[in-house]
């Protein structure tokens, strides 16, 4: 028997704003909300299911350094190109962390700065 993750969390200063980010990139709507400010965000059958939830802590100041932990997605319906163009647009910016431009993914920031990557493959939705 194996773990699996089920959910991720990310510190921010303003969970609204980067809730509305990510439902639209990933699919996902509010599933809670704290008296902190913070916000859980996951697939509509809720937490456990294939996808993981996503948990946005409100934190006055953000971590020091940078993450060591960063979140990579996949288009479902649409070419990475597409893909791109859509999460810019949702306002993703691109994020330079030393590649070389010949990587076959695309290296982005929410609005806060917290950086993922925008991978070449397509995936099935779950």
């Amino acid at each position: 028997m194996a773990s699996r993750i089920s959910g991720l969390v990310l510190g921010c200063r303003d969970p609204e704003v980067l809730a509305r980010f990510w439902s639209e990139a990933l699919g996902y709507v509010v599933l809670s909300r704290y008296e902190d400010g913070s916000v859980g965000l996951g697939p509509r059958e809720g937490f456990g299911g294939a996808r993981p939830t996503l948990f946005l802590s409100r934190r006055d100041e953000p971590e020091k350094g940078r993450s060591r932990l960063h979140i990579d997605v996949n288009a479902t319906d649409r070419d990475q190109d597409a893909e791109l163009e859509r999460l810019l647009a949702l306002g993703a910016r691109p994020a330079d962390i030393g590649q070389t431009g010949e990587e076959p993914w695309h290296v982005l920031a929410d609005p806060e700065g917290n950086e993922f990557c925008l991978l070449k493959g397509r995936l099935d939705p779950l």
